[in-house]
C-alpha cells in the first residue's frame, strides 16, 4: 500500500497554522486569568502580527508595539478633551491617522508598521471610548496590555517553537538569483540578452533583488540566523545591486560593435562565457582574465576609431564583470559556510552607501492619507447622524481597511474581497455564539471547539496565494466572536456591531473608489518621470560623490516599475529593461569625477553637454532626446581624446560613451570630423 506524504510547503503550513493557534489560545488565556476586559483583542493581535517567517514577525513586533503606545497615548490626549466637540474629535481622529498613514507609506521599512498602529489605534480605542471619556486612561492601557501582550506571545512562539528562520529563505533566493544572472551574463557575452524574454528576466532579477533586501531586513532579527551571514549578504548585494546595469552597458557596446569585432575579442567572449558558468574548481584563474583583458585594450588619442573606443569601453566593463562575479561566488561561499565576509578578500571595489535607498512619493502618500481622512468623517458623519450606539465600528474599520491596504496601486478591489471574507467570519461567528458556545462550559472545550475554524485560518494564511482571506477570517473572526470569561452573547448587539462592521466597509470601498484609486499606468508614468528628474538634478549637481544613493534609489523605483511592467507603454518597456536611465546616471557621476582632473576646454565641453542632459531629461515626458545632445555628446568626446593618458581621461570617455549608447542606441558610429562640425551647428 503506498504512503501518502505531505510535501514540505504544507507540513510548514500546518505547523505555522498549528503555533499561531497555540499563541493564540496562550493570548486568550492569560487575558482571562489575568482579567483583561476585552481578551480577544489579544487573541485577535496573534494572527495580525504572526508570519510564517520567524525574524519577519520578530522584526515588526517592537514596532507594532510602540506603535500601540503611540495610538493609545494620543486618545488619551484627544478623548477627553474633545469629547463634547464630536465633529472637531473626528477631524482630529481622522488628519491624526492621515498624518500617520502619510509618514508610514514614506518609511517603506518595518518601522512603518509604527507609524500605520499609531494611525488606526487612535480608531480603534477612541471611537468606542467617546460614550464614556471619564474612563479613558483604563480603556487605553487595557487596549494596549491585550494588544501587547498577543504581540509577545506570537513572537515568543514563533521564535521558540520549531522556528522556521528566514536564512535558508534567503539562501535558496541568492542560489536563485545567482545562476539566473550566470546565465543571463552568458546570453549577453555571447550576443544575446535582447529579447523580450531577456527583458523580462532582467526585470525579474530587479524584483528579486529588492525581494532579497527586505528578506535580509527581516534577517537581521532572525535568532537562528548568523551575524557572519547578515554581514555577507549586505556585502554580497552590492555587488548584486551593480551587476545588472552592468550586463546592460555590455550589451549595448556589443551591438554596438556588430559584426565588427576583432577574432581575438570574440574569442575573449567565448571564453568569458564558460568561466561565468564554470563551477568554482573547475573556473580559470581570475588573473588569467585580467591579463586576458589589458592585452586587447587599445591605446586612445585623438586618432581613435570609434570600433576602438567602443571596444576600450567594452573591455572594461568585461574587467568590471569578471570582477563582480568572482565576489559573489566568494561571497556565496563565505555565507554558506557561516564564515566571516569581512575577511574574504574582494576583487571590486564597492560603495558602502548603496544601501537601503528608498523611494518616496510624497504626493501619492498624502493622496493615500486624505483617502483615509475622508472615509473616517463620511462614517463618522453617518454614524453622528443616524446616532447609532453601535455605530462606532463603521469608522474605526473604515479607518483600518484604508491603512492596511494603501500601499496597493487601487486598494479598492482588496478591500473589497477583505469585507466579503469578513462577512463570512461574521457567518461562522455566529454559528459559534448562537449554536455552539453556549454548550460549552470550561476553557478546554471552547478551545477545542474553535481549533479546527482557526487552525484552517491559519493554514490560509502561510499560503502567499490565501493570506489576505485567512487575516480577514482570523483577526475579524476573533474580535467579532468578543469572547469573554462569561457568555453574554445578545443577538441584537451582535447584528448591531456587525452591521456597522460591514458599514464601515462599505464606505472605506467607495470612498476608496471615489478619492484614492489611481491606475497602474498612472503611477508608473510618475515613476518614469521620476527618473527623469532625478537624472537631471545629477547632471546639475556637478562634484557630488552620490553614486551610492542613486543606484539605490534607481533600483528601488526598478522594482516598484517593474511590478507594473504591463501598465508602461509600449515605447517605453525596452528602455525600462535596458536599465538605460540607471546607467546614464552612472555615467554622469563618472563624468562628474572625472571633471576634476581634465583640461579647461574638455571641461567646458562636459559641462555644456550635462547641462543640455539635465534640460532634456526635465522635458522627456513631452518630447525625445534633442539631436543637438548627441552633437555636445561628441563634441564633449573629441575633447576627452586629447587629454594625455590618465584616470580622468578614461573616466571621462567611459562615462561619454555609456551615454551615448544609452539615450542614441541608433545614433551613426562617432565621427570626430562630424563631431566638429555639428558642434558648430550646435
Amino acid at each position: 500500500m503506498s504512503q501518502t506524504r505531505i510535501s514540505p510547503v504544507r507540513g510548514a503550513d500546518l505547523i505555522f497554522a498549528l503555533k499561531t493557534f497555540g499563541a493564540a489560545t496562550l493570548a486568550l488565556v492569560i487575558a482571562l486569568w489575568i482579567d483583561l476586559p476585552r481578551p480577544y483583542w489579544a487573541m485577535a493581535t496573534v494572527y495580525i502580527t504572526s508570519q510564517p517567517l520567524a525574524g519577519a514577525t520578530s522584526s515588526k513586533a517592537l514596532y507594532r508595539v510602540l506603535g500601540t503606545i503611540t495610538g493609545a497615548a494620543a486618545s488619551v490626549a484627544l478623548i477627553p478633551n474633545l469629547v463634547n466637540a464630536p465633529e472637531l474629535l473626528c477631524l482630529a481622529v481622522a488628519l491624526w491617522t492621515g498624518l500617520c498613514l502619510y509618514l508610514s507609506l514614506l518609511d517603506r521599512t518595518p518601522r512603518s508598521y509604527l507609524f500605520m498602529l499609531a494611525g488606526y489605534t487612535l480608531a480603534l480605542i477612541g471611537f468606542p471610548a467617546v460614550t464614556d471619556p471619564a474612563s479613558i486612561f483604563e480603556t487605553a492601557v487595557a487596549r494596549t496590555e491585550e494588544i501587547t501582550l498577543g504581540i509577545i506571545c506570537a513572537t515568543l512562539v514563533s521564535t521558540l517553537v520549531l522556528p522556521r528562520s528566514v536564512a535558508p529563505v534567503v539562501g535558496a533566493k541568492v542560489e536563485g538569483w545567482l545562476a539566473q544572472a550566470r546565465r543571463l551574463s552568458r546570453d549577453v557575452l555571447l550576443g544575446g540578452g535582447a529579447g523580450t524574454e531577456d527583458q523580462v528576466n532582467r526585470l525579474h532579477l530587479a524584483v528579486e533583488a529588492l525581494e532579497i533586501d527586505t528578506l535580509a531586513t527581516h534577517l537581521a532579527f532572525d535568532r537562528l540566523a548568523d551575524h557572519n551571514a547578515v554581514r555577507g549578504l549586505r556585502a554580497l548585494r552590492l555587488h548584486m545591486l551593480l551587476l545588472l546595469p552592468l550586463l546592460g552597458s555590455i550589451r549595448d557596446r556589443l551591438a554596438a560593435l556588430g559584426d565588427r569585432i576583432r577574432p581575438e575579442l570574440a574569442e575573449l567572449l567565448q571564453r568569458l562565457a564558460r568561466w561565468v558558468m564554470a563551477e568554482s574548481e573547475d573556473r580559470e584563474p581570475i588573473n588569467a582574465l585580467h591579463s586576458a583583458i589589458s592585452a586587447l585594450r587599445p591605446a586612445l588619442d585623438a586618432n581613435t576609431s570609434w570600433d576602438q573606443i567602443m571596444t576600450a569601453s567594452l573591455l572594461i566593463r568585461l574587467r568590471e564583470l569578471v570582477d563582480i562575479s568572482e565576489d559573489c561566488r566568494a561571497l556565496n561561499t563565505a555565507i554558506a559556510a557561516d564564515g566571516d565576509s569581512t575577511q574574504v578578500p574582494l576583487t571590486f571595489r564597492t560603495e558602502e552607501g548603496i544601501a537601503p535607498a528608498r523611494h518616496r512619493d510624497h504626493a501619492l502618500a498624502l493622496w493615500s492619507a486624505a483617502g483615509v481622512v475622508v472615509a473616517i468623517l463620511v462614517s463618522c458623519a453617518f454614524w453622528i447622524g443616524t446616532g447609532w450606539v453601535d455605530g462606532a465600528s463603521a469608522p474605526m474599520m473604515a479607518a483600518v481597511a484604508c491603512s492596511f491596504f494603501a500601499t496597493q496601486d487601487d486598494p479598492a478591489p482588496s478591500i473589497r474581497n477583505f469585507a466579503i471574507w469578513s462577512l463570512v467570519a461574521i457567518v461562522i461567528d455566529a454559528v459559534y455564539l448562537f449554536a455552539i458556545i453556549p454548550a460549552i462550559s470550561d476553557i478546554e472545550m471552547l478551545i477545542a471547539a474553535l481549533a479546527p475554524s482557526f487552525i484552517l485560518f491559519g493554514v490560509l494564511i502561510a499560503r502567499p496565494s490565501t493570506t489576505p482571506i485567512g487575516m480577514a477570517l482570523a483577526a475579524n473572526g476573533a474580535t467579532l466572536l468578543a469572547l469573554q470569561s462569561t457568555y453574554n452573547a445578545d443577538f441584537e448587539s451582535y447584528a448591531n456591531s456587525a452591521l456597522a462592521f460591514m458599514i464601515g466597509m462599505v464606505a472605506a470601498i467607495v470612498l476608496t473608489r471615489l478619492v484614492r484609486s489611481a491606475r497602474a499606468e498612472w503611477i508608473a508614468q510618475r515613476l518614469l518621470q521620476t527618473n527623469w528628474t532625478n537624472l537631471a538634478e545629477t547632471a546639475e549637481r556637478r562634484g557630488h560623490n552620490d553614486r551610492a544613493a542613486f543606484v539605490g534609489l534607481m533600483l528601488d523605483r526598478l522594482g516598484l516599475l517593474a511590478q507594473r511592467f504591463a501598465a508602461i507603454p509600449e515605447a517605453d518597456r525596452s528602455e525600462l529593461a535596458g536599465l538605460s536611465q540607471l546607467r546614464v546616471g552612472l555615467n554622469i557621476i563618472d563624468i562628474r569625477r572625472a571633471r576634476h582632473g581634465l583640461a579647461t576646454p574638455t571641461l567646458s565641453a562636459i559641462d555644456a553637454m550635462l547641462d543640455r542632459l539635465a534640460a532634456a531629461c526635465r522635458n522627456r515626458a513631452a518630447a525625445p532626446m534633442p539631436p543637438d545632445l548627441l552633437a555636445r555628446i561628441d563634441n564633449a568626446m573629441t575633447r576627452a581624446l586629447d587629454e594625455p593618458p590618465a584616470r580622468p581621461k578614461e573616466d571621462a570617455l567611459i562615462g561619454l560613451v555609456g551615454i551615448r549608447a544609452a539615450l542614441f542606441p541608433e545614433a551613426p558610429p562617432y565621427d570626430a570630423h562630424a563631431a566638429h562640425l555639428r558642434s558648430l551647428v550646435a
